[in-house]
């Protein structure tokens, strides 16, 4: 495995960060590492890249202990936090030779810097002072050093926070260009990216793991439920929908337009517009939906988790 954790558990004083995680990551996969603000995203980030030790559990890295072998992990190791710290006084070129010489690529630095330059789109920015930089220039130089020294796996922190839609794009494909060669543990806010570029998805909500699995399974294991949206021409009674058997919940989206949750969408689907015709209330239109990443996800974090 290139990322093993096991029953990994940060404590801050009162505070339990990260609860109880475990997970493995193979060579070659690009896996999703997402969660609301103040989960534990960036806590077991930190940790499995050495810069944070655990209360308890153990984390390898290519077979490395991260708290016996602390050097031998950052040699396996690219990183790009959350803050992204640059040195904004030195050149692009110039912070990319400093961080070779701590990565001692010895006569392969020159080569090397002017490949993850040109990979990482900074060849018309590369003769700036980094601080002069845009913010998302500034995240493609630390999307470079993490990869200077050719690292097996590589932690990025909302490595396309800060990029316009055409940088994003760009970003995403040298992401996934370089996955099939790379274990990439990815953490980002943006659903988008995680199924563009993701082969698998980890949630973790108030410090422990409540998913883990491919977008399109946990999307069905999730709640095994489908949705029909519903738009009316006119509002009425909600208690009126008291009589629809097979609607499990629904919430309203918009005035006058529903989303029903059901078991059994093609039952509904004729009981609503016989309920209709029998309660004189008029359809607009009724489509099926699929459940998107987004519901997944806002559906298994906003779960109170039980208190030990």
């Amino acid at each position: 495995m290139s990322i093993k954790v096991t029953s990994l558990t940060k404590i801050y004083e009162t505070q339990k960060a990260v609860d109880n995680v475990s997970f493995e990551l193979k060579k070659g996969e690009i896996v999703g590492f997402l969660g609301p603000n103040g989960a534990g995203k960036s806590t077991t980030m930190k940790i499995i890249t050495t810069y944070l030790p655990a209360t308890s559990g153990t984390v390898t890295v290519c077979g490395y202990d991260v708290q016996e072998k602390p050097m031998d992990v950052r040699k396996k190791v690219g990183y790009l936090p959350e803050s992204n710290p640059l040195y904004f006084e030195m050149y692009v070129r110039e912070y990319l030779e400093f961080n070779a010489r701590i990565h001692k690529l010895g006569k392969n630095s020159a080569k090397r810097i002017e490949e993850l330059v040109s990979m990482t789109g900074l060849t018309k920015e590369a003769h700036k002072k980094i601080g002069a930089l845009s913010k998302g220039y500034k995240q493609r130089v630390g999307l470079a050093q993490a990869m200077l020294h050719d690292p097996e796996v590589l932690i990025l922190d909302e490595p396309t926070s800060g990029l316009d839609p055409n940088q994003i794009v760009e970003i995403r494909d040298l992401i996934k260009n370089i996955g099939g060669e790379k274990t990439i543990l990815l953490s980002t806010h943006i659903m988008q990216e995680v199924q563009a570029m993701c082969s698998r998805v980890i949630i973790i909500n108030n410090g422990k793991i409540v998913a883990d699995d491919s977008i399109e399974e946990l999307k069905h294991a999730n709640t095994n439920q489908d949705v029909l949206i519903v738009e009316f021409e006119n509002s009425f009674d909600s208690q009126l929908l008291k009589k629809l058997k097979n609607l499990k919940g629904h919430e309203q989206i918009a005035p006058n337009k529903l989303k029903f949750i059901t078991l059994e969408p093609d039952t509904l689907r004729r009981e609503v517009m016989q309920w209709s015709l029998d309660n004189n209330i008029n359809i607009n239109s009724m489509q099926a939906q699929t459940e998107t990443l987004e519901d997944v996800f806002r559906t298994l974090t906003k779960k109170e988790l039980p208190k030990e």
